[in-house]
């Protein structure tokens, strides 16, 4: 084990991602690398959500200085295990699990949050012994959407008034922040907004394009709904992060219209696999129609320290 140390590092962990995604049938036991670079650039770079990036990364290598596992956090107090499945062994996951405990801890709350899927006995074990409790808040439990793009995406019915297109040149920036904020800060006072120019760390990330960056248009010529998508073409997959819908535009279909229209868009680009992930029941019941109801379930265990 070794901490993370340059540049170099970063790109040999998005290679180890595609790997262990191909690894596990394309399911998302691991971060999808479009999560991994969203993290980076947005939650870290705009958000400053967490520490530096360099700062909880931790790597695991075989003698022939392969990647076999990465622990790191996506905010304070949360530890994500990636594994190589042909590698992973109690022992392995013991020693991540004291390495986080040693170094992950929220140092406020002194609490350490680690994901398990629903289906891992192992893991569950292995949390329970240490003194880890399961979270059993429903909204806590990410649904990991998946679909396979095998058949053909059904048509949405246009709706009266709204344009669903790709992202425009720079000058719809502001309006596509102004959407954002209004889906995710519905309830926050509008001089909390920060501006538009964080969206430049958007169109950074390496696999950010212009025509998967989908949005729907009011007739008033405003952004109402949104969905950024990630398509890998290393493992033929797509991830959509983010997707919302202004307040006083919702309850319309905006939300699906601009999520089949992705799927269109990756399928005919060669995706065979799209992931969106879900806590809240609205978003969930939008998922399972316009994506499917078959779902992972990563949910969360926590330990005070």
């Amino acid at each position: 084990m070794r901490r993370y140390r340059n540049e170099e590092d970063y790109w040999r962990i998005r290679s180890f991602l595609r790997r262990v995604l191909l690894l596990n049938g394309r399911r998302q036991f691991g971060w999808h690398v479009g999560r991994l670079d969203y993290w980076r650039w947005h939650l870290i770079g705009t958000c400053q959500i967490g520490d530096p990036i360099e700062s909880g990364i931790f790597i695991w290598e075989t003698d022939d200085g392969e990647i076999a596992a990465v622990l790191h956090p996506e905010s304070r107090g949360e530890a994500f295990l990636q594994l190589d499945p042909r590698l992973r062994a109690r022992a392995l996951e013991e020693e991540m699990l004291d390495v986080a405990e040693q170094h992950l801890v929220h140092p406020e709350v002194r609490k350490l949050w680690v994901l398990a899927h629903a289906h891992d006995e192992l893991r569950q074990e292995i949390l329970a012994r240490r003194g880890f409790t399961q979270v059993v808040r429903p909204e806590a439990v990410e649904h990991q959407h998946r679909r396979s793009l095998d058949a053909p995406i059904p048509e949405v019915r246009p709706i009266p008034g709204y344009t669903v297109r790709a992202l425009g040149e720079a000058e719809e920036l502001p309006s596509r922040s102004w959407a954002s904020w209004r889906a995710f800060h519905p309830n926050e006072p509008d001089e909390d907004y920060e501006g538009w120019e964080w969206y430049h760390n958007i169109q950074r990330q390496p696999l950010y394009r212009r025509d998967l960056d989908i949005v729907a248009v009011a007739p008033g010529g405003e952004i109402a709904a949104f969905c950024t998508i990630w398509y890998d073409d290393v493992t033929r997959t797509a991830l959509y992060e983010p997707v919302g819908t202004m307040p006083e535009h919702q309850r319309r279909g905006l939300g699906r219209a601009v999520i089949q229209e992705g799927l269109r868009r990756v399928q005919r680009m060669g995706a065979v696999t799209v992931f969106v992930n879900g806590y809240s029941p609205a978003a969930n019941a939008l998922y399972d129609s316009a994506i499917s109801p078959d779902c992972d379930l990563s949910e969360p265990w926590v330990k005070q320290f």
